[in-house]
């Protein structure tokens, strides 16, 4: 069983950085962390993990600066819904190409 939240101090242990760097990409909208029901500890989904990890390499990698990162992310979360409809429409021809043939047969 995979676990589902990472607590801060979970997160700055993992990607070794700093808390200042989350609050940063929080204020940016990078990151957007959940409040747990049960306590006010923010919380760590493993889509936020993975948008952490990106945004990492793009500061200390390539130079990137926070703006730029929330932009980049952005762009990529766009490319990758596209990427979805695209597939949704390709399966729905496909399908009605398929009912095509069985009716004719």
């Amino acid at each position: 069983m995979t676990k589902e939240f990472w607590t801060v101090t979970e997160v700055v242990e993992i990607f070794e950085v700093e808390e200042h760097f989350l609050e940063e990409l929080e204020e940016e909208e990078v990151l957007c962390p959940t409040c747990g029901k049960e306590s006010p500890a923010k919380l760590f989904s493993g889509a936020e993990l993975e948008k952490l990890r990106l945004a990492k390499i793009l500061v200390e990698e390539m130079g990137v600066n926070l703006p730029g990162v929330d932009i980049i992310l952005r762009m990529r979360q766009n490319m990758v819904d596209m990427r979805k409809q695209f597939d949704a429409i390709l399966e729905d021809l496909a399908e009605r190409f398929r009912a095509s043939d069985r009716r004719e047969l």
